[in-house]
């Protein structure tokens, strides 16, 4: 045993299955997978790509709903197992601090982080340039937008759990303004969310096949007693286009711009129905996790080929097994990521 733990208060009400017999791989998905399907609310075609939390005795969540004409927002949802989902028909209304209205353009891919008292809610928007939206709530009935944390262009933001030397610590993947061929991931900090700096480079893409063309974070990373478990994804170029996998590593406790493990081998990749079929193919996209410190156990919440959303389970013990059995770090990846 790795005797690594789980830094975090307890969740006895976890969704879990055990692994089933004969499974090889460090994740097993959900035995009724997709957990959300296809048009599930009158105006909105697919929702993927979506952040959970726990709240109350129960679960709360960021979802990315396609409008079916085509422009995806950030809807809210509620679930007493966090499996079985219920949805606000109309999307989230963001305001401004003066409490006037003050919707983004689009939103998509939100990802939904507490940090101390405060639920603060990321996506992507446009900010003239594909940008990084932000806001907070306390409650879940008001969302008041933050100032945008960097200039276009932007994708991919994931707040730390926690502040770090006392600072808000936020992951995020400089791009351009189309779908992206090229990605590493850097991370950021702000006394205050408003402004960000100490900007460091983490974690460029590799020689692994999986993660070739580009990388990007996932959910927000899980505090252990052997550093930041982060789960992020890996992206290929095949000749049937882009593939998206999961990947796996752990970053230093004090100063995470340094990675002290990293996986060669993907931990979860498009091969189940709704993986590898939908609205954008071969696509297995982390956005959340939920985690229970006295288990080890691990949820995560993915998208589905830009069409479901799917979760998959593991053990922090065995995630973190598999990433030391298959360690591989380059010279960079060992540094503070400053030049």
């Amino acid at each position: 045993m790795s005797e690594i733990k789980i830094i975090s208060p307890p969740l006895p009400n976890i969704p879990w299955q055990d692994k089933p017999v004969g499974c090889t791989s460090p994740m097993w998905r959900h035995t009724d997978n997709p957990i959300i399907q296809r048009n599930p609310l009158p105006d909105v075609a697919r929702i993927f790509n979506s952040a959970v939390i726990p709240y109350n005795n129960g679960f709360v969540g960021v979802f990315r709903g396609e409008q079916r004409d085509g422009v995806p927002h950030v809807y809210f949802g509620t679930s007493s197992n966090a499996l079985n989902w219920s949805f606000h028909e109309e999307k989230i209304k963001f305001t401004d601090e003066k409490g006037e209205p003050f919707q983004p353009i689009y939103a998509y891919d939100p990802r939904l982080i507490k940090v101390e008292d405060t639920y603060y809610i990321i996506w992507c928007q446009d900010m003239y340039g594909a940008a990084i939206g932000m806001a907070k709530t306390n409650d879940f009935r008001t969302f008041t937008r933050l100032e945008n944390p960097f200039l276009p262009y932007n994708r991919n933001a994931v707040l730390f759990p926690r502040k770090i030397n006392g600072n808000f610590v936020m992951l995020s993947r400089p791009c351009d303004n189309g779908h992206t061929a090229f990605g590493d991931i850097f991370i950021s900090e702000s006394p205050d969310m408003i402004y960000w700096g100490r900007h460091r480079h983490v974690m460029s893409k590799s020689d692994n096949w999986w993660e070739r063309l580009k990388i990007g974070g996932g959910a927000a990373p899980i505090e252990t007693n052997k550093g930041w478990l982060m789960f992020y994804h890996g992206v290929v170029q095949t000749c049937s286009g882009y593939v998206y996998s999961v990947g796996a590593a752990i970053l230093d406790l004090d100063e995470p711009s340094k990675v002290l493990h990293r996986c060669s081998r993907y931990v979860l990749t498009p091969e189940e129905w709704y993986e590898e079929r939908g609205f954008v193919p071969n696509v297995c996209f982390p956005c959340a996790t939920l985690h229970d410190s006295e288990t080890g156990r691990i949820a995560l919440y993915y998208g589905c080929a830009d069409s479901y959303v799917g979760v998959a389970y593991t053990t922090v013990d065995e995630i973190y097994s598999y990433i030391i059995k298959y360690d591989s770090l380059s010279e960079d990846d060992k540094s503070l990521g400053k030049r």
